[in-house]
């Protein structure tokens, strides 16, 4: 699809998490298409610089996406602005670098507020408005990791997004057959080349180190064609698919866990 020319939106994007990274990327990446985009983030300054920087077709919602009123506060703002929403991205997240023993209650409690939780004030605030309208597609970003946890430091982050992913395919088996027009959809991104590894609670290896880091215009790109072509399981890089497959078709699981725990060592390694 080429972009659109000026006028009317090809479709309107809510994103969360919008003030850097990923979110940042996909808001551009949308806009540049024809979209209108709904910036979301705590950071109001930054939001404000972003949205400035798209000119037309913007509207930024300064959002704590842990708080149910303000992501209700966020869809209506969204709806009121241009009328309708065709996608909502709940893209807001946060690492840990904690091992299972270590984990403290508010450890794991943050990781469920801002990992899932703010997911599912997300579906829970738009999905009436996509009921209304027949039509709508909720695209949750998960993580290789609510796959896959072979970074065992990121303990209830992989927990996190694994609950992530088991809400989002509930959620699609709730709507298929009353609800044919509102797609589902989860992303699953290996390592980003973002902030999110110094902003990890805890601190950790900055994710932008990472040789083999995935570019955030690379990643927006993909989300882009999920909108444009939606699908419930989407992986941003080839091969991710199947890995995810053989590791759950392992014979044994821990021999498994300790390649792919390997691998990714060897990777931070050459960083």
């Amino acid at each position: 699809m080429a972009p659109a020319a000026s006028g009317a939106p090809t479709r309107v994007v809510v994103i969360t998490g919008a003030s850097g990274g990923i979110g940042e990327a996909l808001a551009r990446a949308a806009h540049a298409r024809g979209a209108a985009v709904v910036l979301a983030a705590r950071r109001a300054a930054r939001l404000t610089e972003v949205a400035g920087s798209l000119g037309a077709r913007t509207l930024a919602v300064a959002t704590d996406v842990t708080r149910r009123a303000e992501v209700e506060r966020l869809a209506a703002a969204a709806i009121s602005h241009f009328g309708a929403v065709d996608v909502w991205v709940n893209n807001a997240g946060r690492g840990i670098t904690r091992a299972v023993l270590q984990l403290s209650d508010d450890d794991f409690d943050e990781m469920m507020r801002v990992n899932v939780k703010s997911a599912l004030y997300g579906m829970q605030a738009i999905l009436p408005h996509f009921m209304e309208r027949g039509r709508g597609q909720v695209i949750n970003v998960s993580s290789m990791l609510g796959r896959v946890p072979f970074a065992p430091q990121r303990s209830a982050y992989n927990a996190a997004k694994h609950a992530l992913n088991a809400l989002t395919a509930s959620l699609r088996m709730d709507l298929v057959e009353k609800h044919p027009g509102i797609r589902i959809t989860t992303v699953s991104p290996p390592v980003v080349a973002t902030e999110f590894g110094v902003n990890a609670l805890g601190g950790g290896i900055d994710s932008r180190q990472f040789r083999d880091a995935q570019p955030v215009e690379e990643v927006a790109a993909v989300i882009v064609e999920a909108m444009e072509h939606p699908s419930a399981d989407v992986y941003t890089r080839p091969g991710m698919r199947e890995a995810v497959a053989g590791y759950f078709a392992a014979a044994d699981m821990a021999a498994a866990e300790a390649a792919l725990s390997a691998t990714f060592r060897t990777a931070a390694a050459r960083r």
